[in-house]
């Protein structure tokens, strides 16, 4: 979502801005702009669309100040436009805002009938009168704050700079992600660590309700009753080395050359590689006694979740329901006595998924999960949680996170089989071996990239591509589906195999492409069957599969060959060869490849 920065700097801080905002352009946005304190009175430049153009305003229009704030927008409320572009600013003060203000309406109209002039259509706008307000009352600029944050309803991160106030900055977060960094007689505050990496490695992350009053010498943070509270100060691992593109063209191929790595990693923290066996933490919870698991996540998490469910009903026999966070949040599901939820999240600030854990916590279960980012709001708020140690990921659309959530879940299902007594030692250590050997299969998958650009140049003809695929073969269609739409722009759907059948073959014909995710296990037959119908209606089917092109029964438009590998680790190795088809046609096609239209990487709100 929106990226925020801030900085009480010891000289000019526009162009530190605009390099912090830089590193937040993978949360995805549309416009961008910053503000300073200069000689006593707030300015600010904005431009919409990408950073260079607000880059570009500022050759022309410098804009100096020791103070600023800084915002890269992803709209919501308010078409993509300068006008609407963050910073938002009266004479008084300026604000730069992440989330969403639910009561914007009722707080515009009021302020609206007390003289206020408003111009932008964003629901922003509203704090920044509102604060002005109580400003025009007498009210000081940390009592004016306090004051306008009790009125505000919704999620939302902000940050506030005021005219005549040289060394004043206000966070405040509710919902949405926010961090204060500590330098040398400089302050700094961010939607997240990478965005401050190049300035401080010190960082204090607000927890939900806090508000701070940021000088140069320092922060003073409140909860939400206006108490002054401590929050620590932590070593951040963000740097500036671990967001550079290297020697790839986009961050997404990176990240997917990554990930024999980052897998190793992950693994390497839930194996104990030398008597290949599980080495899983203690969720607080006895695993032999679990009555069901609920598993709750959005987008490509929940594409993880669902293969999860997979491994845990087959090797564990344990019962697992699964949702997207946005409908389970309002089902008010029944939860289970002595239940296990568990949430996936790359950010770990996921609104949906945030709220769902809210939900569970409340009903009693055992929270635990699985994100990329430990000190992050869902982490904090779970009674265990799981590491994924892909790193930062820059790209929108996910990849090596995806395949290091299901490395932990993976061992998640093998402990919870282990404690439960449905898997014997030797099988645990068959299923650990073949974990341990992902890495090493995947990386012998990067090493072609020509299969893969030759299924592109096909899908780059196409209108509508289905992917298909059978067990836990089906989540990683949908997932390969995703990344097509995700970064080319094509349509795509994914489909269990068995339900082509049932409505989706009225769409083949020759123009359609058909990927089919096949590895060659006990459904493979009654894949085959599937894809020789597609053939038969003149489809052009594409067949991810370890087994021999003869083996499908017809003509193939192109075969990707895959290492043979246990059924246990097929899904992880099988959505590497997703994610490179749809990187390739997305390259083909000259799109934004990291930063593709209307998506944005962390959605911190509803």
């Amino acid at each position: 979502m929106c990226g925020i920065v801030g900085i009480l700097g010891k000289s000019s801080v526009s162009t530190n801005l605009v390099d912090a905002l830089r590193r937040l352009e993978y949360r995805g946005y549309d416009s961008a702009g910053i503000a300073t304190v200069e000689d006593g009175a707030i300015d600010r430049r904005r431009a919409e669309g990408k950073l260079r153009n607000l880059e570009k305003r500022l050759i022309s229009e410098p804009l100096a100040g020791r103070t600023g704030i800084g915002h890269t927008r992803w709209a919501t409320h308010g078409r993509p436009t300068e006008r609407n572009a963050h910073p938002h600013m009266t004479a008084k003060v300026s604000v730069v805002h992440n989330g969403i203000i639910e009561n914007f309406r009722e707080l515009r109209a009021r302020l609206e009938a007390k003289g206020h002039k408003f111009e932008t259509d964003t629901d922003t706008e509203a704090v920044v009168h509102l604060i002005t307000d109580e400003m025009d009352q007498g009210a000081e600029p940390v009592a004016a704050v306090r004051s306008a944050l009790k009125h505000l309803e919704g999620a939302f991160a902000l940050g506030i700079i005021f005219a005549g106030q040289d060394d004043l900055m206000i966070a405040a977060r509710k919902g949405s992600p926010l961090a204060i960094g500590h330098g040398s007689g400089e302050m700094y505050l961010g939607s997240d660590a990478i965005a401050l990496a190049p300035f401080t490695d010190a960082i204090t992350y607000l927890e939900e309700g806090d508000w701070a009053v940021l000088h140069r010498s320092g922060a003073e943070i409140f909860n939400l009753d206006g108490e002054r509270v401590e929050r620590p100060v932590v070593k951040a691992v963000a740097s500036a080395l671990l967001i550079d593109k290297g020697n790839y063209r986009h961050f997404m191929a990176k990240e997917i050359h990554e990930q024999p790595e980052v897998i190793s990693h992950t693994l390497a923290n839930y194996l104990d590689m030398t008597t290949a066996r599980v080495r899983f933490p203690d969720l607080g919870v006895d695993l032999s006694k679990i009555s069901r698991v609920t598993i709750s996540a959005c987008g490509t998490a929940y594409y993880a979740g669902l293969v999860a469910k997979y491994w845990i009903e087959r090797y564990a026999r344990l019962p697992v329901d699964i949702d997207v966070a946005s409908e389970m949040r309002y089902r008010e599901t029944p939860l289970p006595e002595h239940g296990l939820a568990v949430f996936v999240s790359q950010s770990g600030e996921t609104a949906d998924t945030l709220a769902t854990l809210r939900y569970a916590k409340a009903n009693d279960q055992r929270i635990a999960s699985i994100v990329n980012v430990r000190t992050s709001t869902i982490a904090r708020e779970s009674h265990a949680a799981l590491p994924t140690l892909a790193g930062p990921e820059i790209g929108v659309a996910s990849t090596k996170a995806f395949t290091c959530q299901l490395a932990v879940l993976a061992c998640l299902a093998i402990a919870i089989a282990r404690a439960r007594d449905k898997i014997t030692v030797e099988q645990e250590m068959a299923l650990v071996k073949s974990l341990m050997e992902v890495p090493r299969h995947i990386a012998t998958i990067l090493k072609n990239d020509e299969p893969f650009i030759a299924v592109a140049h096909e899908l780059a003809k196409a209108r509508d591509v289905l992917y298909l695929g059978r067990g836990s073969s089906f989540p990683i269609a949908l997932e390969g589906a995703l990344k097509l739409k995700e970064i080319s722009y094509i349509h795509a759907e994914g489909y269990a195999a068995g339900e082509l059948k049932h409505g989706p073959i009225a769409l083949i014909d020759e123009t359609v492409p058909v990927v089919v995710v096949a590895p060659e296990d006990d459904l493979f037959e009654k894949t085959v069957s599937n894809l020789q119908e597609v053939a038969a209606r003149g489809g052009q089917v594409i067949l991810i599969s370890d087994a021999a092109p003869e083996k499908a029964g017809c003509k193939l438009a192109a075969h990707i060959q895959m290492p043979s590998v246990d059924t246990f680790v097929a899904p992880m190795i099988y959505a590497v060869p997703t994610q490179l088809i749809a990187y390739q046609t997305a390259v083909l096609m000259g799109t934004d490849v990291d930063q593709p239209r209307n998506l944005a990487k962390s959605v911190t709100v509803e």
